[in-house]
């Protein structure tokens, strides 16, 4: 049976519960860039805003996980002394400042600040100390020495800052726990709570992926990933060297390689085609642009004609990494060269100017990828999707059954990510995302979204009937669902 709960500690920190989501798969994802880590959490004053983040980094020799966390206060205090950092947060602060020598007014207050902690521990900072009463303090760092966590703290105008690298090949969840304890510590100091964690008490944060509104079966939201994309591994892996391609363009140059910049996807309706363009600009860091039927075809003579040279005109002029899509690209230029009524030849010239557009667009804005997608493919002229136009040609086919519970799996990890909360289950425990793939042959990543958003309508409804929430979503719920589907 798949479980469909990723595996999730809880873990005491400072007198906070913090429950921590997947922790190898962040881990993991980092590898492919920045993973904000902190989903959920209020913090007490003068702490107003906090991220945490991890990744990978390879730029300057053996690959190290760079973890980050930034605490920013209310006011903008001047120094140290100011900001309140009172325990082993402030006394790292204090020997940073002091280290960087110089007679500037953050040198003069690390200064005071680090021999004001010599006097207040006697033993030195290398060996994480804290204050006398500070247990949890003590353990904090602790743990932070053990897991082999170096961290280095610096402030700025009200922000705080800690980071710290771990070798790629050693890096582990304790790693990550490890952070976040430290993190925690830095908001007990800045809140005045240097002895016993009680401003921290009854608190829950939730250490994970940012919840998305996106399903693995259609776009609900720009922030759509590839992580989310199930039952097509080869195109995640095609994808991702497309955006391996992006963010590294000295490697490219060197070798004199033309990254693929137009890509074709074609396929049935439903498999999920939009969304993994709108994931692929997500995975390139790029803006999302998508040209609709509408703003191209014009009934007016010579209008669609302009308005595609209008659309490339302004993709040549794009500062930033840009993502265009052609959705539907079949209806758009479709049948080109067939025909010799007035229709057919504006169709012809739309497909002729898209060619001749195609042509010098990579080489006038190399940070643009063409991606165009058709769910009939035999409908578009071979010379408008011919390479050096459209490199890569991927057929997205219906998800077979592996493909399906996988899908599954991974909408309902969302679902669970996103609205389940203490005393809140929205599964229910005998889900089983295998048994539900062998049941729904022929069904798209669609499909299974529109069963999953039937039960959900269902139970809410339910729920505003009876003014209590009735049982999680089981089995049962799903397969009818399913079979109401089939009969329309």
């Amino acid at each position: 049976m798949t479980e469909v709960r990723p595996d999730e500690e809880t873990v005491p920190l400072l007198g906070a519960e913090v429950r921590i989501a997947d922790a190898a798969g962040l881990l993991a994802a980092a590898v492919d860039g920045p993973v904000e880590l902190l989903v959920d959490g209020d913090f007490p004053a003068p702490v107003r805003e906090v991220r945490c983040t991890v990744r990978a980094d390879t730029a300057a020799g053996p690959p190290v996980h760079r973890f980050e966390a930034y605490l920013r206060v209310e006011s903008t205090p001047a120094g140290l002394i100011a900001l309140g950092l009172a325990g082993p947060v402030g006394v790292l602060l204090a020997e940073r400042l002091a280290a960087r020598g110089g007679d500037g007014p953050a040198a003069a207050v690390g200064r005071m600040a680090a021999e004001a902690g010599r006097r207040i521990w006697p033993r030195p900072v290398a060996t994480l100390a804290a204050p006398p009463g500070d247990e949890a303090g003590r353990g904090v760092l602790r743990v932070a020495r053990e897991a082999g966590l170096r961290p280095r703290v610096d402030q700025d105008n009200g922000t705080v800052r800690i980071h710290a690298d771990v070798p790629s090949a050693d890096v582990g969840p304790a790693h990550l726990t490890a952070m976040v304890g430290l993190l925690l510590q830095a908001v007990r100091e800045l809140s005045g709570d240097s002895d016993e964690p009680t401003v921290l008490r009854g608190r829950t944060y939730v250490v994970g992926r940012r919840p998305v509104t996106a399903a693995a079966a259609g776009p609900r939201s720009a922030t759509v990933t590839l992580d989310q994309v199930g039952g097509l591994p080869d195109v995640v892996a095609q994808f991702r060297e497309v955006a391996v391609s992006f963010r590294h363009p000295a490697a490219m140059a060197r070798w004199g390689a033309r990254r693929p910049q137009g890509i074709l996807m074609y396929g049935p309706p439903g498999t999920g085609k939009t969304m993994l363009a709108r994931a692929l600009a997500n995975e390139v860091g790029a803006d999302f642009v998508e040209i609709r039927t509408p703003e191209i075809l014009d009934k007016y003579l010579g209008g669609s004609e302009r308005n595609i040279k209008r659309i490339f005109r302004e993709a040549r002029r794009y500062r930033r990494p840009t993502v265009m899509l052609f959705d539907e690209f079949d209806s758009i230029i479709s049948y080109a060269g067939a025909g010799g009524d007035a229709a057919s030849q504006a169709v012809n010239a739309v497909a002729g100017i898209f060619k001749q557009e195609m042509n010098t667009l990579f080489e006038e804005n190399p940070d643009v990828i063409v991606v165009a997608t058709t769910n009939f493919p035999h409908r578009v002229d071979a010379s408008l999707i011919r390479s050096g136009r459209f490199d890569l040609k991927i057929a997205i086919p219906a998800p077979d059954e592996a493909g399906r519970a996988e899908i599954l799996t991974k909408m309902v990890r969302e679902l669970i990510d996103k609205h389940e909360r203490p005393g809140f289950r929205m599964f229910a425990d005998d889900l089983d995302p295998a048994a539900l793939a062998a049941d729904t042959a022929g069904l798209t990543g669609a499909d299974l979204r529109e069963a999953l958003r039937r039960v959900q309508l269902a139970k809410a409804l339910r729920e505003a009937a009876e003014g209590a929430p009735p049982a999680p979503i089981g089995q049962d719920d799903l397969r009818e669902a399913v079979a109401g589907l089939r009969r329309g």
